[in-house]
């Protein structure tokens, strides 16, 4: 016999996974990016150049590596695993 497949996650929990992921990853690695390499203003931060780089393939492995893993953050706060 075989197994039934698991219900699927609503498409709202998706999409507001992917939306607090990204704003979490945004924030988070972007401000201690600014921490390591000085960028921090008043305002938060500002990344220009190499930094921004770095943010932006941060958030490329964040969105690509932990889905494999069991998913991202927010996913499983929201229990929107695909």
């Amino acid at each position: 016999m075989t197994e039934p497949a698991p219900p699927r996650a609503a498409t709202w929990r998706k999409v507001l996974a992917a939306i607090l992921d990204f704003l979490t990853v945004f924030l988070v690695l972007g401000y201690l990016i600014a921490l390591v390499t000085g960028d921090t203003t008043e305002e938060g931060f500002n990344l220009t150049g190499l930094p921004a780089l770095v943010l932006f393939a941060a958030i490329f492995a964040y969105f690509w590596f932990l889905p494999k893993f069991g998913g991202t953050l927010w996913q499983r706060i929201l229990r929107a695993r695909p």
